[in-house]
């Protein structure tokens, strides 16, 4: 299919061809979150705990005889059921991280570009390259673009005033092309692709 390719002034520097096996399947949602579960399970820093009752301190000695007192049995302060005690079945340090096949991982990529090419939220640009590394700069130059956000994926590395200049904006993540992935495709309102890595993302989800 052809699509518009423009400057990062929005100006049409004429046509580009896109791959119907990359950017026109029929939208699957579950696949495209089944990998966004399986990024955001592996991002989560498992660092939870709770003391079991041998990590609790406190005193070993029986707090009251066994017998007589007319109170429930007990034999230790470190118990779960007292204060201060230990915590029953409570998290451990642990990866949350799980396995997802290479193929579906692939899917989710594919099914995200083209729910992004079905909303008119995609856009393919000639380069990312800009003047000065200037934050105004890169700003102005978004707000062209007519979104509130953008995943911008440039080819090898980005653009190094570019790069520079997008650092201090909450709303513009840029990445090389080896980056792009499905939760930033999803969680932006626009993904702009340069012409280099266009090519390069189409040889490696085909």
């Amino acid at each position: 299919m052809q699509t518009k390719l423009y400057d990062l002034d929005k100006k049409e520097l004429g046509d580009v061809e896109l791959d119907d096996l990359v950017f026109g399947h029929e939208v699957r949602p579950d696949i495209i979150k089944l990998v966004v579960d399986w990024q955001l399970a592996r991002r989560q820093a498992g660092t939870h705990n709770s003391k079991t009752i041998s990590e609790v301190s406190g005193t070993t000695k029986k707090p009251f005889k066994q017998k007589g007192t007319g109170n429930a049995r007990q034999g230790s302060l470190r118990q779960v059921h007292m204060r201060g005690g230990a915590v029953s079945h409570g998290p451990v340090v642990r990866s949350h991280a799980y396995d997802l096949p290479k193929k579906v991982r692939r899917l989710g990529m594919i099914h995200a570009l083209s729910a992004k090419k079905e909303e008119n939220s995609l856009l393919i640009v000639k380069n990312l390259d800009i003047k000065d590394a200037k934050t105004s700069l890169v700003s102005s130059k978004m707000k062209k673009l007519g979104f509130k956000s953008y995943f911008l994926i440039d080819d090898e590395q980005v653009s190094k005033n570019f790069a520079a200049g997008c650092q201090n904006l909450f709303n513009i993540n840029a990445v090389p092309q080896i980056g792009a992935n499905v939760y930033d495709i999803v969680k932006h309102d626009c993904v702009v692709i340069t012409e280099a890595a266009l090519v390069n993302l189409v040889a490696r989800l085909k």
